[in-house]
This record gives structure tokens, C-alpha cells and sequence, in this order.
């Protein structure tokens, strides 16, 4: 048995969640080996993991075995915390369309040049997660997605505390229940608030839309199809599928986007082959998806379990996980198992990035990852094409995300690799 998990084993149960959650977040590659080798399905006393691509895979593919139940508190009826209803199909084919995909080349010439102008105003210095990271999809949803007379402050308190509560505020999590009640009144707060301006634009666009007039946004083209009695749509959906828009853009993005580029700029190498190959966003773009392989976003995805399933069936550790149990698809080893990924450890820009998980898999694959696949990297690139750009130190993680980045130009000196080396 590797030593990993014979410190887990020797653990009282209690401490074993936060031991293996340890190294989930320092995201240790030998830990995952040793998961997917030795015990490709963990159980512990919260909650039970799987590490093989192919586990993962089937705990993201089977909506029919395993739920989001855990989103449903944190989202109410917004389909994204729903699994095989007609009101998930319905508003999720519904909204692929009203995102208008052939408008990504202009919205990632828009981030970038949202991203230039930012680095432009900062003088040789920038706090990239307040000035990029949330700043440039705050000014995308505004933009595009008609968020045109929004608070930026607001579009970014929207998204954080929605996202802070789903994603951050689970059982699993290690927060005090003091803090967690915090998150949920701050969330509750800020949904008060977005429905409150969107219930105003909802109605305002609506009569535009009624006396011939509107713009070409996702709400504006909600409302039409809403008026053309084609399908079952009405205000309270256009609302609720507008601020989704909003929810997954923004801290997602900075989230994403900060944690790729800081990987690239630890290394001096890493960063020269991809700042090599920033004039060609083509080549580019798979340095920062080969990036979030190594530091992803969101190391695992989680779900509940509603039928007993065999995992790990092709292997001496198969073991059946039981209804009720929470599972988490430990995604970040699933991307570094060697039956899918060649010579997994090995950093290559050329690997498709379809076969990872940054905008996760099966029936809840992320909205938007058209969008995210040209924004995320496209931000990263105009900073790269910075000469002489470093970080001046890592990331400071607040909560679970990027709080503050910064980032200094041109170098005097070594600059700071040692986070992600």
C-alpha cells in the first residue's frame, strides 16, 4: 500500500475527509496514482471518491444514478439543479441557441481588447483579479448579454456569493456553521437584489419588444421566442435564464482564467513556449487548457447518489456505491490517468482538450463552454504578449477562489515561480 493511504487508513475517521481534501488541493499527482492504482473508489465517512477517468466519467453521464440534489437548496428550481426534467431541456437547448454562438469571435476580440485596456491603464503593474478576472466577463455580460446598465460592482456580487454558496458551502467544506449561514445570507442577499433589477428589464424590454423596438441580447431574443408562443417560456424564465448568464461568466471565468495563467508564469519555460506561441491563438489556446489539466479550476465535481452502482468494475477494487451516498468525480486525476492520456505527466499543448473536464461532462456540461473555451484563454494570451510579464507572488486564495493576483511588467530580476513549479 503506497504511504498515502496508509496515513489515511491510520487516521481516526474524522480526520480522513480533511487529509485527502489536503491533497486534493495541493494537487498531488503521486496521491492520484495511488488512488486510481489502490483504491480507485474511496470511501470515507462524508463521502465516497472516484479517481479513473472511466468512474469519473460515469458519475458525470449517469443523471439517472447519480443527481445534483446538492445544488437544489442553493438553486431552487433553476434547471441547473435539476437532472431528466423537461424544464432542464427545455431552458438548457433553449438558452444554446439564445447565446447566439456565432458572435464568440467578437466576444473574444472583446476580451481581449478589454484585457489590453487594462493592462494599458496599470503602468507596469496590476492586480489581475479585480482589474481582469472579474472585470473583463463583468464587461463581456454587459456588453453581450444586456447587462448594459448594471452596477459592475453588483455583477460581480451576483455571481461571487451564488457561486460561493453552490459550489464552496457544502457539507464537505471546511467552514464553521457560522461562516456557512454567512454565505447563505450573503447569497440570499444577492438574488434579492439581481431579481429586483431583472424583474425591472425583464418588463422594460418586454414593451420594447412589444412596440417593435430591442436590442439583439440574450433577453431580448428570450422575450421574442416568449411572444411567439413556440415553446413554454415566460417572464419569471427569461429572468431566471438571464442571471444564470451572468452567474456562470464571472467568477468562473476569473476563477479559470488566474489559475492557468498563474500556472504558466511559474515555470520560466512553460511561460517562454507559451508566450512563443501567443501570436497564434490557435496554438496558443492549448497551453492553457494543458494548464488546467495540471491546476484545474474545480479539482473534482460532486453528486448524490440515487441507485446502488458498480464502480471500478474492471479492477480488483470494485466496490458498489449505495443510494443517498455523496460522491465527488475526482476529475483533476481523472485527467492524468494514463488509459485515456498518453504519457500523462508530461505537460503538451497539443493534447485535445475535449477529453478534459474544465467545463465538466454529460447532461450538465457547462452552458457556455463555447464562450468560456475562447474567453478564458484569450485573456491569458493578451497578458502573456506583456514582454517581460511575472507574477510578483501567488495567488491569495480567499474562500476557495482567486482573490488577488499580482502581476508586474518588464521584469527586473528573476520574478516569482515557486507556487506551481
Amino acid at each position: 500500500m503506497g504511504h498515502h493511504l496508509a496515513a489515511i487508513d491510520a487516521a481516526v475517521p474524522a480526520s480522513r475527509w480533511p487529509m485527502v481534501r489536503e491533497r486534493i488541493l495541493a494537487s498531488d499527482l503521486a496521491f492520484y496514482a495511488e488512488l486510481r492504482s489502490e483504491r480507485p473508489v474511496l470511501a470515507l465517512p462524508e463521502l465516497t471518491l472516484v479517481s479513473r477517468y472511466a468512474d469519473c466519467t460515469t458519475v458525470l453521464r449517469r443523471h439517472d444514478a447519480f443527481g445534483v440534489d446538492l445544488y437544489v437548496p442553493k438553486q431552487g428550481s433553476y434547471w441547473m439543479a435539476q437532472d431528466d426534467t423537461p424544464t432542464h431541456w427545455r431552458d438548457k437547448s433553449i438558452m444554446r441557441a439564445m447565446l447566439d454562438y456565432e458572435t464568440v469571435p467578437a466576444m473574444r476580440a472583446y476580451v481581449g481588447e478589454r484585457t489590453d485596456a487594462a493592462l494599458d491603464a496599470s503602468d507596469g503593474a496590476i492586480e489581475a483579479v479585480a482589474a481582469i478576472g472579474r472585470a473583463v466577463p463583468v464587461a463581456l455580460c454587459q456588453q453581450f448579454f444586456g447587462f448594459e446598465d448594471a452596477d459592475p460592482a453588483d455583477l460581480i456580487r451576483w455571481s461571487y456569493w451564488n457561486q460561493q454558496d453552490a459550489f464552496h458551502n457544502q457539507a464537505f467544506d471546511p467552514v464553521t456553521p457560522e461562516e456557512s449561514a454567512n454565505i447563505t445570507r450573503e447569497r440570499e442577499a444577492a438574488g434579492k437584489s439581481m431579481v429586483w433589477f431583472l424583474g425591472r428589464k425583464v418588463i422594460q424590454r418586454e414593451i420594447a419588444v412589444k412596440l417593435g423596438f430591442g436590442g439583439n441580447d440574450p433577453m431580448t431574443r428570450l422575450l421574442r421566442l416568449m411572444n411567439s408562443d413556440a415553446c413554454k417560456l415566460n417572464l419569471r424564465g427569461v429572468a431566471f435564464n438571464t442571471g444564470g448568464l451572468l452567474i456562470g461568466a464571472v467568477e468562473t471565468t476569473n476563477h479559470t482564467a488566474i489559475s492557468a495563467l498563474a500556472y504558466l508564469l511559474a515555470d520560466p519555460a512553460r511561460a517562454a513556449a507559451a508566450r512563443a506561441a501567443a501570436h497564434d491563438p490557435a496554438a496558443f489556446d492549448g497551453h492553457v487548457f494543458e494548464a488546467l489539466r495540471f491546476r484545474p479550476a474545480f479539482p473534482y465535481y460532486f453528486r448524490v447518489a440515487h441507485a446502488a452502482v458498480q464502480l471500478a468494475g474492471d479492477t480488483g477494487h470494485a466496490a458498489t456505491v449505495q443510494p443517498g451516498t455523496t460522491v465527488l468525480g475526482l476529475t483533476h486525476a481523472a485527467m492524468f490517468d494514463p488509459a485515456i492520456f498518453a504519457d500523462p505527466d508530461r505537460f503538451d499543448p497539443a493534447r485535445s482538450a475535449l477529453d478534459g473536464f474544465t467545463f465538466g461532462h454529460g447532461l450538465h456540461e457547462c452552458l457556455g463552454r463555447a464562450i468560456g473555451a475562447a474567453m478564458i484563454p484569450e485573456i491569458v494570451r493578451r497578458i502573456l504578449l506583456r514582454p517581460g510579464i511575472a507574477a510578483e507572488g501567488p495567488i491569495e486564495w480567499k474562500g476557495g477562489v482567486p482573490e488577488s493576483f499580482r502581476l508586474r511588467w518588464p521584469v527586473e530580476g528573476g520574478g516569482h515561480y515557486g507556487e506551481f513549479a
